[in-house]
């Protein structure tokens, strides 16, 4: 049987590798985006997964999947930008950018391995669209957060929230696969 850290890496090697070519076609230009905008990118791959769940009809061919491998590269662009903080132009080279790819991957993966450990993996019982509903809730804590200018007063920052996002998108792509 598959482990879940090695679905979890096969996951991410496939955003990993649509982030690599993308960086090829267009640099680090995402490296200007302020962290409400990126949050603002995820908001909108996650109100149309959520609107492919519910709609009858769908117009644009573009899936649950690759909208989900969208949230996760977005988040992992947020945690750099928190990190490194926002440039006013592109800044990093290819290889600058997949090693920061690579540093914040692993540590929301060496968090997924902890909190799954804890929870005993009760996401596997899960269905996709309470996966969605949580990204979308983690969204409207971030957006809360950005108000508060980043402040919080017993929560967690939003960095953990972006880690969640990708956790659950990770957990919702591996969930799509079985099917």
């Amino acid at each position: 049987m598959t482990t879940t850290e090695d679905q979890y890496i096969e996951i991410i090697s496939q955003c990993k590798g649509l982030f690599k070519n993308k960086m090829k076609d267009y640099g680090c230009a995402w490296r200007i985006l302020r962290l409400e905008s990126l949050t603002d990118q995820i908001f909108i791959k996650a109100q149309r997964i959520r609107g492919l769940q519910t709609n009858k009809e769908q117009m644009i061919s573009d899936g649950q999947t690759d909208e989900f491998i969208g949230i996760i590269n977005y988040s992992i662009m947020a945690l750099i930008q928190i990190e490194l903080g926002v440039a006013e132009h592109p800044d990093l080279t290819d290889k600058q950018s997949m090693d920061s790819y690579d540093k914040h991957s692993q540590t929301t993966c060496d968090l997924m391995l902890a909190k799954n450990h804890d929870y005993g993996e009760a996401w596997r019982e899960m269905r996709v669209s309470s996966l969605t509903d949580l990204i979308l809730q983690k969204l409207l804590r971030v957006k809360q957060i950005e108000k508060n200018k980043g402040k919080t007063i017993v929560s967690e920052g939003i960095d953990a929230n972006y880690q969640d996002m990708i956790n659950y998108s990770v957990f919702a792509l591996i969930h799509l696969n079985k099917n």
